[in-house]
């Protein structure tokens, strides 16, 4: 990891929206791994479709009812604060303006989705981030994925290797495409990249393609996947077991595939994925959840679904989320929890029950007697609760003693998703 002085935004943005789309969500395919099969030993599996088939598809990618202006509005409900778009995933198919292949959706279409994009999402104040995989399955000198070159279900670390000539153009163009993103959409706050389990990092020369970004894009945080030179890190479907050391996002699907896969069933409840994001912010990392576009170019009525379950969540718990930081050992609350410091000092502790509670719940190792006010965060209700010192503190007269927070919790005000609890702290005197 690099230490990036412009990283300090990132930390307490809480939601992220991150969005995969592509010519494959024309036929309800997985975007790039429909054609190996998917991964070996990793869900989903998929059908695999023939390399040529699946390449041949990009024609059909028409989505006329592509309206960045009402994704924008849609996360921004949701509490989304930054998004990440795919540019260019394994495939190779170009989402945006490229000068250096035909194999782009302003060849097909006629229309630079990204940039449409960017003005969208940018207008309505989001932080801007664009995805770009070194990778590119279509390029003929990378070399081009055949059905015989590879095994399906795919497997991590056995690929194609052309010539040295052919590597040295291809990194040329992989550079160029780049630098393209990197000059073309504006100021960029994230570059995110992706396909560096392909080739060896001394090959792909990571610090080159930092040195690239930063060239162009000085204040744009790096994930990392750039390998030895990334800002933050990006743990993929899963919480870590402990919080990874400085700035990171969790990535996400709401169900299993990162395309529109209107086959995959398997969506995430609104509540777990509510109860990921509170746990993701407890530990002071953001989410980065994905939506996969259809073919027409709107959101699945299941990811509708959930952004407006976080939206009417947010819009009484948002508080407790965004620009807050790690809360409470796991000792001292049995749940996800977040904190607020102010400037004067006091602060303001956010205890998330995303189990449900009996009569009452219970904070231990706070300073208790500068605890002001126990409330609904949702209503601001007050809420019945009372402090004991710890003996030690009690015996030694401290001015200042740690103990334990009871609180009681009605049964009746508990919210059906997640019910938050205000702790507000004077400042230590």
């Amino acid at each position: 990891m690099t230490a990036n002085t412009h990283a300090s935004w990132f930390r307490g943005l809480g939601l992220g929206l991150f969005l995969h789309w592509g010519h494959a969500s024309t036929r309800g395919w997985e975007l790039s791994w429909q054609a190996t099969g998917g991964v070996h030993l990793q869900e989903p599996a998929l059908d695999p479709v023939p390399v040529r088939t699946y390449f041949d598809n990009a024609p059909s990618f028409r989505p006329e009812r592509f309206d960045p202006t009402d994704w924008a509005e849609q996360a921004w409900q949701a509490g989304a604060r930054y998004v990440v778009f795919t540019t260019k995933h394994h495939d190779g198919f170009a989402m945006f303006d490229t000068k250096l292949s035909d194999y782009s959706v302003t060849k097909t279409w006629g229309r630079d989705i990204t940039g449409e994009l960017v003005d969208a999402f940018r207008a309505r104040g989001f932080r801007i981030g664009l995805y770009f995989s070194i990778v590119d399955w279509h390029h003929e000198d990378y070399p081009r994925l055949t059905d015989d070159a590879i095994a399906k279900p795919y497997r991590v670390g056995v690929y194609r290797r052309g010539t040295a000539d052919q590597w040295a153009h291809y990194r040329r163009f992989m550079l160029g495409q780049l630098e393209e993103i990197l000059t073309g959409y504006g100021d960029l706050d994230i570059v995110w990249l992706d396909g560096e389990f392909e080739h060896s990092p001394e090959e792909w020369d990571f610090a080159g393609i930092r040195e690239l970004i930063r060239s162009h894009q000085p204040a744009a945080l790096v994930n990392d996947r750039c390998v030895g030179h990334g800002d933050f890190t990006t743990p993929e479907q899963q919480l870590p077991v402990m919080a990874p050391d400085g700035p990171w996002e969790a990535c996400m699907t709401m169900n299993s595939t990162w395309g529109h896969v209107p086959s995959d069933d398997t969506w995430k409840s609104p509540r777990a994925l509510l109860h990921t994001l509170v746990e993701t912010a407890s530990m002071g990392g953001n989410l980065l959840l994905n939506v996969g576009p259809t073919a027409e170019g709107t959101f699945p009525p299941q990811a509708v679904q959930r952004l407006q379950a976080l939206a009417s969540w947010m819009e009484r718990h948002g508080e407790s989320i965004r620009g807050t930081q790690a809360g409470l050992n796991l000792w001292q609350f049995q749940g996800p929890s977040t904190r607020r410091v102010h400037p004067d000092g006091s602060s303001r502790l956010f205890l998330h029950l995303t189990m449900r509670p009996y009569e009452e719940i219970t904070v231990r190792g706070i300073p208790v007697d500068r605890v002001r006010d126990v409330t609904l965060l949702a209503t601001g209700e007050p809420l019945s609760w009372s402090t004991k010192a710890a003996l030690q503190d009690i015996h030694a007269a401290s001015t200042d003693p740690t103990g334990e927070l009871r609180v009681t919790i009605p049964s009746a005000k508990l919210d059906d998703l997640c019910t938050v609890v205000a702790v507000d702290l004077n400042a230590e005197q």
